[in-house]
């Protein structure tokens, strides 16, 4: 059981409300303090389990993310003969899409519309949208965009332990004397739990730490060992040392008799084959050899896992998003199930999950093929538990389409009308273009957003205006099945409505009885009535089916009934939370309830005779396989400052400064056989499509890979989908894309100049081929670049003056050009104010741009500032702090770099004691560590 902890509400400086981040899964308590200029401070929550006061950069940088530049805050609709917005009133809206929705529903089945919703809403948003698509219209025609990053373990736990469960927490971490880390960047997805285990290992050394991933990165600088396996092979490896431990007796037969079924199956596909009846035995060297690792490295893992007995295996994106995500899940469970390391102290595996709410989604049936409370929708006597504690008019008689597959249903014209709530689908889902076209053709689409430009809600018919974080109130649960409250500190703008309210107002217009909730409370209310509904799983009842009840671990019955103070000052819990686990209340009147840290203490799993299974999981190949015309693998993922599809955080200036440009990282060797150099723009395109990103040698990718982040989007730049790239291959048991393994070429982008901009206003990007925008605080930036000489007749001048709108004649406009060597400079002057500049130059190698930003936050430029203006750097020493390293502190790299050589500093230790950078959420240590390295060798170089 967990210990209790007693959290206020509100406490702390001032009224500060204590909230939940919206980022990642691993749900960091947040403390927001309002200012007396009408701004918040955003802090950690020192008392919530999961952080303890710590925030990543995204976290931190919060308060400069919930402005409204760009809200929609009205519902609007299209015009079908123009295609303009135009405002409407919320009862036309809802007329709008209640009517079109009822009337395909009537006309085409209730088949013929869909719901794609998101792990960004509120538990209590997700249970009435589940409620209404599956026990009132009818149809399991709901996904969300958890499809796309967690629906593997969904599949993985549901087929090992008949259930979706994450049998450990966050304390198991620290418990633990060996953490294997599995396709997960953890220090940048995921850096308040990366830090939890550098901090212990710091205190441990024996703790060891093995990153299992095809690209070095931030992550594998704590390692003890990496092993670079060769994207795809995850299987195999696993595959490997189920069957190492078992040929070296490191099994715990009893666990293995007396609580799991299919252990020879497994063995056996694991073993590749079997010869007269026995299985073969295991080839070490063989399956290096498949995985591309080396056979030293390999067996030293193996013998690490096999003599450690606590072990926790995290895995997250890498392993989960793959067309054998499910397989790579069982796989890694079987190794625990094997060694009888789960439910206890330290050890199990650990799905990280990506985003905020997507267990919550989880628990309430979001995905389409399921059922709310962990029930299944094949299950005739499940479906019929849940409509009759529903009392709704049908219920959904089988599974739904999944994301992908729902896509294609709308291009292809059997679903007819498509609500989209809270995602962009368009940039996330892969074969992104295919989105278009199914939107663009879709006779009614929806979205609810908080943003109004969009590269999805380009397309939809109806606008409806939904509250952001800050804004909104209910529950979401974390990557250890903590339950949270996310509390409203803002107030709602303009028109903007809660999701569930919305939903809601819809189902009720509709003609559905079952949406009269008054509060996000009495929605939670009933969803952990439902998950108490008919559930066996209790101390005195069988651990099987029982009668007409059905077992399951997700159980809430400890939270029914709270009434509204006690929903209103709830604290962060785990579940399961059985009615046997009384509320009580703290000193300060909050709701104080244990949870339950982990799970199967009791060697009890929820398939119906109480066993785990062991999943058979033969090695296949990825379903695109590299080929002479598209020789390279892609990889996609996330950057350390950036999320999503950077609706929030391209709007932070701290946050944009780390990487400013969509990038291909590439291996130097690929990236001269593919005729691009670091710095060069590349074309990288496959069978679906093609996006333009920045080459760079990052140093972590091994031959034949590349990787491209996903953050980047139209509304940010020309070309940089990587959505539009990847494949649209499924994993046939999860449905989960193949984001992982897309064979693509990468070519050069050929351009004739490249430059950048920073003005107070957006330029008008004529003759423009390239660009990129960057959010700044006082400014606007945009990386440039064009195939043919800008302006008329090779007139920079006057191409840079229309590029701003400078049409005055005596404007104090400064200027240089070099002909010769194809360089143009430009800066605008207003009130001895920087309003403008322009660089321009025949190659990428151009003047840094972090002191000409700096420039828009003074008041008055200087004589020394209008001298340096035009190079681009300042005549003083020190000015240019260069790219940002540690984005809490806003320190830049050649600030570190001159401290390093100056203070003799030896370790990211000494770099924090002297600048703080790295001292907050640590996600730049790896950084600090490298500047060490570079800047010594730049010593010996020099000497």
């Amino acid at each position: 059981m967990s210990f209790p902890i007693a959290i206020s509400s509100t406490s702390g400086s001032g009224d500060a409300v204590r909230t939940t981040c919206p980022y990642c899964g691993v749900g960091c308590g947040v403390r927001a303090s309002a200012r007396p200029d009408g701004g918040h401070d955003i802090a950690g929550d020192e008392q919530h389990p999961a952080n303890f006061g710590r925030l990543c950069v995204k976290g931190s940088a919060l308060g400069e993310t919930i402005g409204l530049e760009g809200r929609l805050l009205h519902p609007k609709m299209r015009e079908r003969a123009s295609g303009a917005l135009r405002d409407v009133s919320w009862d036309e809206a809802i007329d709008a899409v209640a009517g079109g929705f009822r009337r395909i529903v009537d006309e085409h089945g209730p088949d013929a519309v869909a719901l794609y919703v998101s792990g960004q809403l509120l538990t209590e948003d997700y249970y009435v949208a589940n409620k209404l698509m599956k026990g009132y219209v009818g149809s399991a025609n709901i996904d969300t965009n958890s499809r796309l990053c967690m629906s593997s373990s969904v599949a993985g736990h549901k087929r090992a332990f008949g259930e979706d469960v994450v049998p450990v927490c966050y304390e198991d971490l620290e418990l633990a004397d060996l953490v294997v880390l599995v396709g997960s960047n953890t220090a940048w997805c995921h850096p308040i739990l990366f830090q939890r285990i550098v901090k212990i290992k710091e205190a441990r050394p024996d703790m060891k730490v093995v990153v299992i991933d095809p690209r070095y990165t931030a992550t594998c600088e704590m390692a003890d060992l990496h092993l670079p396996l060769s994207a795809g092979s995850d299987v195999r490896l696993f595959n490997g040392l189920l069957s190492f431990l078992a040929e070296h007796g490191a099994i715990d037969a009893q666990f293995v008799d007396a609580h799991t079924n299919g252990f020879a199956q497994a063995l056996a596909a694991a073993s590749e084959g079997e010869v007269s009846g026995t299985t073969a035995a295991f080839d070490l060297a063989q399956c290096a050899k498949a995985c591309k690792v080396d056979p030293h490295d390999l067996l030293e893992f193996y013998r690490l896992f096999a003599r450690t007995e606590r072990v926790v295996t995290v895995y997250s994106q890498g392993v989960n998003q793959s067309s054998a995500g499910t397989d790579k899940v069982n796989s890694i469970i079987n190794c625990h199930l094997l060694t009888g390391r789960i439910g206890k102290p330290g050890m199990g595996p650990f799905s990280f999950t990506g985003q905020p709410n997507a267990m919550g989604g989880r628990e309430v049936g979001g995905l389409a093929n399921t059922l709310a409370a962990h029930l299944e929708l094949d299950d005739a006597m499940h479906r019929e538990l849940v409509q009759q504690f529903w009392g709704a008019p049908v219920i959904a008689s089988r599974a739904g389409l999944k994301a992908v597959e729902l896509f294609e249903a709308i291009e292809e014209g059997r679903v007819k009308a498509v609500w989209i709530m809270g995602t962009n689908p368009v940039v996330s889902l892969p074969d992104g273009d295919q989105a278009k076209r199914a939107l663009a053709r879709c006779e009614l689409v929806v979205s609810s957003d908080i943003v109004e430009r969009t590269d999805t809600n380009a397309f939809a018919h109806v606008l409806l205006p939904a509250l952001g974080w800050g804004e909104k109130d209910g529950t979401v649960t974390n990557s250890e099945r903590r339950i949270s409250r996310q509390r409203a500190f803002l107030p709602a703008p303009g028109e903007a409505r809660a999701d569930w309210q919305i939903i809601c107002d819809v189902a009720k217009r509709m003609g559905y009885a079952g949406f009269e909730f008054a509060s996000q409370q009495e929605i939670f209310d009933e969803h952990a009535r439902l998950s108490a509904w008919r559930n066996g799983e209790s101390e005195s009842q069988s651990h099987s089916q029982h009668g007409d009840s059905v077992r399951r671990a997700f159980n809430l019955a400890g939270l029914v009934g709270l009434g509204s103070d006690g929903y209103s000052s709830l604290q962060p819990v785990q579940w399961p939370v059985r009615a046997n686990n009384n509320m009580a209340s703290d000193t300060a009147g909050d709701t104080t309830a244990p949870g339950t840290a982990r799970l199967f203490d009791d060697r009890r799993f929820s398939h119906a005779d109480g066993r785990a299974r062991f999943i058979a999981t033969p090695p296949r190949a990825p379903a695109n396989a590299p080929d002479d015309d598209y020789p390279l693998t892609l990889n996609t993922g996330r950057v350390r400052d950036q999320w999503h599809t950077m609706t929030r955080t391209g709007r932070s200036e701290k946050l944009a400064g780390h990487v400013t440009e969509a990038f291909v990282d590439m291996h130097p060797q690929d990236a001269l056989l593919c005729g691009v150099r670091e710095g060069d723009l590349a074309r990288v395109s496959s069978r679906w499509g093609a996006m333009v990103a920045r080459v760079q040698y990052g140093g972590g990718m091994p031959r034949g890979s590349v990787f491209v982040p996903i953050h980047w989007n139209d509304q940010v730049a020309s070309d940089a989908r990587v959505g539009a790239v990847v494949n649209p291959s499924v994993d046939p048991v999860s449905g989960e894309p193949e984001f992982k393994h897309t064979p693509v070429r990468v070519d050069k982008f050929h351009v004739a100049w490249h430059g950048f901009s920073l003005s107070r206003r957006a330029p008008v990007l004529d003759g423009v081929t390239y660009w990129t925008r960057v959010q700044g605080t006082q400014f606007v930036r945009y990386e440039l670049a064009g195939r043919n000489p800008p302006g008329e007749e090779g007139d920079r001048g006057a191409w840079a003056r229309a590029l701003f709108g400078v049409d005055d004649a005596h404007a104090d406009w400064l200027e240089y050009e070099d002909r010769a060597a194809g360089v143009y400079r430009a800066v605008h002057v207003v009130d001895d104010r920087i309003e403008n500049c322009v660089f321009l130059s025949a190659r990428p190698d151009l003047p840094a741009r972090e002191w000409l930003a700096s420039l828009f936050a003074k008041g008055k430029l200087d004589d020394a500032d209008r001298i340096g203006v035009l190079s681009g750097q300042s005549i003083g020493k020190g000015a240019d702090t260069g790219p940002t390293i540690c984005s809490c502190f806003g320190v830049g790299r050649n600030t570190i770099c001159t401290a390093i050589r100056e203070h003799g500093l030896k370790s990211a230790a000494d770099i924090t004691a002297c600048l703080k950078a790295g001292g907050n959420c640590g996600s730049c240590v790896p950084e600090l560590k490298k500047l060490l390295v570079d800047t010594e060798l730049a010593r010996l170089n020099a000497a």
